[in-house]
């Protein structure tokens, strides 16, 4: 019984093959895609993405039941937090220029089982997100002309009344879904003009609100006479901050489409930086013109700007409004439809997915086969579900992809230039000098005993420290930390920051309502974890990163993503537990696919390490002593008959 059971090494071996990372190409400029899409392009995808349905119904609902006009105050918040999020994007996409988005940049950092959770997290996550701006396009169309759309649906069609099915099958969300769906299978340069057109006008219809909005407001809406500025106090702020918050989910399709810039090393961080300041902007004026124009305990939340203008006298403003409206979703629209078949394509191009998902059109340049299964999905569950119930799902797969790629940002800034060639042996360059040398910690390979002695002796304190060692100035007071491989601990002390998040966010969220906790137990399980994370943080703040890079880098790491990943934990733990539950569901279903077929049709299963043609090495360790080991070397003609396993001998300086 005890022979059946798995040996450490078969554990070990299957560890590492769930948390191996993607090899990247040397050339990652080389794609099957066509690059024909510039920062104009760029900008306004995410403009689309990030400028939907939420400006006309979002901005009135946050004002009326959550933060009064404050809801100004909650868009700034709420715009920085997500900047912290979108600088950690803007590096990966100029830094990785290929499609995939969070997917991608979790496998080439994280690890391959990690990677396959986001990839299959965010599949779900721009379906139902799809899906449901379809319905939203739809309800507002019918709308306009009195619900007759859903009356003649109802009538001639019929109701059920099944859990998670909608009260009637929406056939006009579905059929705008495979009009999209149609446009995007035409290629990229098709997508981008159509979102351009429709982006033109909805950009159009906001400055007309604004300008209108700003004429028409008074000042007295804001005064204590009708509540005052932030009726809800600092709680009403910080809760309209998280649901804000969502208002700005949609510049990952930047990222997404990084594979088909131009230039993306310089276009796609220039495009978040501007779409999300542009959008951040629109909610924020949109936010005080809206309050200014009507009371806000007066709004009307499902068409708050259409209500204003036709309180105000100008009846004919709202369909403007409704126009700006439906053009805006259209965008989101095409969005989702841009993003998801790409990220699928780049999960079936690793072998993680179908294989039937990689295959690209050679005239459109697109996952076409992606596009048309994907989008006749969303057209389906446009058609026949109850999305209102599953919408929180596109807030927790999102808040998942940011702290993983706000993770990856710190892991791959501490780690070495993996295509950077290794160092040259020490006799192809000039002798050193007596006081050059290794570092105390450090393990120099040389191929010759000559080599070696050039070395011994040397001064440690010019030595030119990698990516993810000992900052030499630390190294006299954690001179324990020296004996790691680089990056090794800075990887550890990203895992332990995010059990110090996740531990600090639950006990700011269930100390007081689900635990009970008293107060000297609260604020001590506070301090604790709170010590825990900013040691964390000290400890990968030691280390030295990358610095000289051609592409742009955030400011301030570990800092900015940290507080990244604080906040993302923060408000995932606010959301409800039947929304964990189903995300639990949806996890287990992602492992089933992922080990019945990702795990053994993987591309890195094919790749072997490796071997050096080196018979003999000479490594110099710390006590200054030699240590010769001779290793067997096989050519493929013939095996070697006689070679020693290893031969040792220690020399004195």
């Amino acid at each position: 019984m005890a022979g059946r059971l798995p040996r450490s090494a078969d554990l070990t071996r299957f560890c590492q093959k769930l948390n191996r990372v993607k090899t990247l190409e040397d050339d990652m400029m080389e794609t099957t895609f066509n690059r024909c899409l510039s920062t104009v392009d760029l900008t306004l995808l995410g403009i689309g993405g990030m400028v939907g349905s939420g400006l006309y119904v979002l901005t009135g609902t946050v004002a009326k039941e959550i933060a009064g006009p404050a809801v100004v105050v909650s868009f700034i918040v709420a715009g920085f937090a997500s900047l912290l999020a979108a600088l950690c994007y803007a590096e990966f996409g100029a830094r990785v220029p290929k499609t995939g988005s969070a997917y991608m940049f979790t496998y080439v950092s994280m690890g391959e089982i990690w990677a396959f959770l986001i990839g299959w997290n965010v599949l779900l996550e721009y379906m139902i997100g799809g899906a449901a701006v379809a319905r939203a396009w739809s309800a507002y169309l019918d709308s306009i002309f009195s619900h007759k759309i859903k009356n003649f649906t109802e009538t001639h069609i019929g109701t059920w009344q099944v859990p998670f099915l909608a009260q009637y099958p929406d056939f006009l969300a579905a059929g705008v879904l495979l009009i999209a769906t149609a446009f995007i299978s035409f290629g990229a340069k098709v997508s981008s003009w159509l979102n351009h057109v429709f982006s033109a006008i909805s950009l159009g219809v906001i400055l007309f609100i604004l300008i209108m909005g700003f004429i028409l407001a008074d000042p007295k809406n804001w005064s204590v006479q009708e509540g005052g500025f932030a009726p809800y106090g600092l709680s009403g702020i910080m809760a309209g901050t998280a649901t804000c918050f969502y208002a700005f989910v949609g510049f990952d399709v930047i990222a997404a489409s990084s594979e088909e810039a131009r230039n993306p090393q310089k276009a796609v961080p220039r495009a978040i930086a501007i779409s999300l300041g542009l959008a951040a902007g629109a909610y924020i004026l949109v936010s005080v013109v809206l309050t200014l124009m009507v009371p806000w305990h007066t709004l009307d939340p499902d068409s708050a700007l259409a209500d204003a203008f036709y309180r105000r006298g100008y009846s004919w403003a709202g369909f403007i409004v409704a126009a700006g409206s439906i053009c805006a979703m259209n965008t989101v629209l095409l969005s989702n439809l841009f993003s998801l078949p790409r990220i699928v394509y780049a999960m079936a191009e690793d072998g993680l997915f179908f294989q039937v998902f990689s295959r690209v059109h050679p005239r459109t340049q697109v996952p076409v086969i992606g596009i048309v299964v994907f989008g006749v999905l969303m057209a389906l569950m446009a058609l026949i579900f109850d999305l209102e119930a599953l919408v929180q799902f596109l807030s927790i797969g999102t808040l998942q992809a940011y702290t993983f790629v706000a993770a990856s940002i710190i892991v791959l800034r501490f780690q070495q230039e993996k295509s950077a060639a290794p160092p040259q042996p020490v006799r192809s360059q000039p002798s050193p000098g007596p006081n050059e040398g290794a570092g105390p910690s450090e393990l120099k390979e040389y191929e010759s005993f000559s080599d070696k002695l050039q070395l011994v002796g040397t001064d440690k304190a010019k030595v030119h420290r990698e990516p993810g060692q000992l900052k030499a100035a630390f190294e006299p007071y954690l001179e324990f930390l020296s004996d790691f491989y680089p990056g090794e601990v800075v990887t550890i002390a990203v895992v332990t920051l995010m059990v110090s998040a996740i531990c600090l966010c639950s006990i700011l969220v269930f100390g007081n309502t689900h635990l009970h906790l008293p107060t000297w137990s609260y604020s001590l399980l506070l301090l604790l974890f709170s010590l825990g994370f900013l040691l964390s943080l000290l400890l990968i703040w030691v280390h030295e990163q990358q610095q000289s890079t051609k592409t742009f880098q955030i400011p301030l790491v570990p800092l900015t993503p940290a507080l990244s990943i604080l906040l993302n934990v923060y408000l995932m733990l606010k959301l409800s537990y039947m929304t964990w539950l189903r995300f639990s569901v949806w996890l287990i279903l992602g492992l089933l696919v992922y080990f019945g077929y990702g795990i053994w049709h993987s591309k890195e299963n094919l790749r072997e390490p490796t071997s050096r043609s080196v018979s003999a090495r000479y490594v110099v360790f710390p006590s200054s002593s030699l240590e010769e080991t001779v290793q067997a070397v096989q050519p493929n003609p013939q095996p070697l008959t006689e070679l020693p396993d290893m031969v040792t001998e220690e020399a004195k300086r």
